[in-house]
């Protein structure tokens, strides 16, 4: 995991991204923001369990079908699975030790 602060990300309402192995942050203070970090962490364990590839075709996937029937490019945001995992969780600071291989499987809707 490789922790970058990126300035690419002002002008976004996105405070952190992972596209891995890098954890984009908005504002280098955030780098002590330990929810956020794991958040960030989550989705690594995340991607590595899909083999990376197979994470953005599902999260791309799942975004559209959300979008397409919430009409709402926010809540189809909030409905991804990995998402609904990552937020769930994010204040769980041991939480990836003790993750189950899948887990974002439960938070399917």
């Amino acid at each position: 995991m490789i922790i970058v602060c990126q300035k690419l990300l002002k002008n976004t309402k996105i405070n952190g991204i992972t596209l891995y192995p890098f954890i984009f942050i908005k504002n280098p203070e955030d780098k002590k923001n330990r929810g956020l970090i794991n958040h960030e962490k989550i989705h690594i364990r995340q991607q590595l369990e899909l083999l990376v590839i197979f994470f953005y075709i599902l999260y791309i996937a799942e975004y559209y079908y959300h979008f397409f029937r919430l009409k709402n490019a926010h809540s189809a945001y909030h409905a991804i699975s990995f998402e609904r995992e990552a937020y769930a969780m994010e204040h769980d600071l041991n939480y990836l030790k003790k993750r189950n291989l899948w887990a974002f499987r439960k938070y399917f809707n």
